[in-house]
């Protein structure tokens, strides 16, 4: 079942040869990856040689040259598997030696040599108790009736070759060797075995067939048979190191694609929250973002007491849209109010105006409030400190108006700005499910509203109670008298000037000069009736 799905998962994917990745930035990421390694794997190897040993200690006698290889060996295995796992086990070893363990193993170069290295070193231990056994005999002459001396040396040397079979149970553990490796090394030991069950154990295995009497029988002889053993369990092995290895590929390949899901899923995320934050103030984005108890159908509103709106618009933009063919059907058009507006939002990422929130936009009109965000606290309960929002509202307002300058000296146009600035409480909330929107109510919207669409081309209008609050800022007012508002009767209304006697006439003049080149236009709009786009703002509030 498993191997089914390995086959589905991956048959597309590699050269059933090589298994290699046809994608070679796959196969460069496959072989690099790490993770595909594990250096635990490596303490079968000590593992294998003590099994080894044990062994020979019980069926095969002991020499001098067979205990210090086994302690040799097993020594140089112990040390290397400690290097190996230490990045595992950090707190018990030294920091330079968990960073050279590291190091090697998240190395390709250095993963495949240290595993190689100790399959070797395994190898030829089993060799050198090999060469050892085959020194300790000597031929003695019997038949099918005659008795042995049983106090000969290493009786059974068959036993060799069935260690030879766990050093290759051994090599194949470790997995990040490459597919080449795991072939060529085992294939070399099995050869190796067999050259020495011929060259050196040719008649130990002979004496083993007469011990067991498997010579006066049809039994296979020993050194055909274990041979044999040791050329099955190598193609057995071999077998299984290709599983191995398309496994480790197959988890390899999902790993990345869940990976990749992963990012995807991220990036829609992080994607859907810069919207909702493009949508909804800072404040009212964590909201809905983070109430996940919060109810579909549930109403987000708040009341405030105390903010600062701003309603700014281009009163001759209607005149310079058109859809004729030189504006490309009024593209141009368009495409020039996109950056005017861009422009006014960028004002809006600046750090000083950071709690300053746009509203939104009818058609040129542009509209904005202050006071909205309840992270920022006043410091104390004096006018300066709790309508400070209100002071950068109508800084604000002045970078609109350099910006638009700037504009117009790009593009040789002559738009102005007509403004109009209130105080008061509101009511926010949010309004509507496929496509929502934060929007303000109350009587400040209105009145704010209306003391742009009844202002002048140029010029800031305010009403009293919003000048006697920025006189404490250092605003200077001109008076401009009553005005006919509707639902409201008449109101004393002011047009900001400038600043005080700290920069008031520089600012005052800022204020007038981009008016000078339509001195004529302004006039006209403060005989006329509001823009159509105001006229609409100001009837939705």
């Amino acid at each position: 079942m498993y191997f089914l799905i390995f086959h589905r998962s991956i048959v597309s994917h590699i050269d059933w040869l090589t298994l290699s990745f046809k994608d070679k930035q796959k196969e460069y990421s496959y072989r690099h990856n790490a993770e595909s390694f594990s250096s635990v794997s490596l303490v079968g190897c000590p593992l294998t040689m003590i099994v080894i040993s044990t062994s020979q200690l019980i069926v095969l006698p002991r020499d001098s040259l067979s205990i210090i290889s086994f302690s040799v060996t097993l020594f140089i295995l112990t040390l290397l598997v400690l290097f190996a796992v230490v990045e595992q086990f950090p707190k018990y070893f030294l920091q330079s030696l968990e960073k050279a363990s590291k190091r090697m193993n998240h190395s390709l170069i250095g993963r495949c040599v240290f595993a190689s290295v100790c399959i070797v070193i395994l190898a030829v231990g089993n060799v050198v108790d090999t060469v050892g056994c085959a020194q300790m005999y000597h031929v003695q002459a019997v038949n099918c009736t005659s008795e042995l001396d049983m106090g000969e040396e290493c009786l059974y040397p068959s036993y060799f070759s069935h260690m030879t079979v766990m050093v290759l149970i051994a090599s194949v553990l470790p997995i990040q060797p490459l597919l080449v490796a795991k072939t060529a090394i085992p294939t070399v030991i099995v050869l190796v075995g067999i050259l020495a069950n011929v060259a050196l154990l040719w008649d130990l295995l002979v004496r083993e067939d007469i011990i067991s009497h498997r010579h006066c029988s049809s039994y296979t002889p020993a050194i055909l048979a274990v041979s044999l053993t040791m050329l099955l369990a190598h193609l057995g092995l071999i077998l299984l190191a290709r599983v191995m290895e398309v496994g480790s590929r197959v988890l390899f390949l999902w790993k990345n694609e869940a990976e990749e899901q992963r990012e995807r899923a991220c990036d829609i995320r992080r994607k859907n929250e810069a919207l909702v934050h493009n949508i909804l103030p800072p404040h009212v984005a964590v909201h809905f973002l983070g109430n996940k108890k919060r109810q579909h159908e549930e109403l987000y509103s708040q009341s405030y007491s105390e903010i600062g709106v701003l309603f700014a618009s281009m009163p001759n933009f209607s005149d310079f849209y058109s859809e004729e063919s030189v504006n490309n059907q009024g593209l141009e058009c368009l495409r020039f109010l996109n950056e005017v507006i861009s422009d006014f939002d960028a004002l809006l990422e600046l750090k000083k105006f950071q709690d300053i929130i746009k509203i939104k936009t009818i058609g040129s009109t542009y509209m904005a409030a202050s006071g909205l965000n309840p992270q920022s606290t006043p410091k104390d309960d004096s006018i300066t400190s709790r309508w400070l929002h209100l002071s950068l509202l109508v800084e604000f307002a002045f970078e609109m108006r350099k910006a638009l300058q700037s504009i117009n000296e790009q593009s040789f146009n002559h738009f102005v700005l007509k403004m109009g600035v209130n105080h008061g409480p509101i009511t926010a909330g949010v309004i509507g499910a496929r496509k929502p929107h934060y929007d303000i109510w109350g009587n400040t919207v209105n009145v704010a509203s209306r003391m742009e669409s009844t202002g002048k081309a140029g010029y800031i209008q305010v009403t009293e109670e919003t000048s006697e609050i920025l006189k404490n800022f250092g605003y200077v007012f001109e008076q401009r008298g009553l005005v006919a508002v509707k639902g409201k009767g008449q109101l004393m209304t002011f047009y900001l000037v400038g600043k005080g006697s700290d920069g008031g006439h520089q600012q005052q003049h800022s204020l007038a000069e981009p008016a000078a080149p339509t001195a004529e236009l302004a006039e006209i709009a403060e005989e006329t009736e509001p823009s159509d786009q105001a006229a609409l703002l100001s009837e939705e509030q």
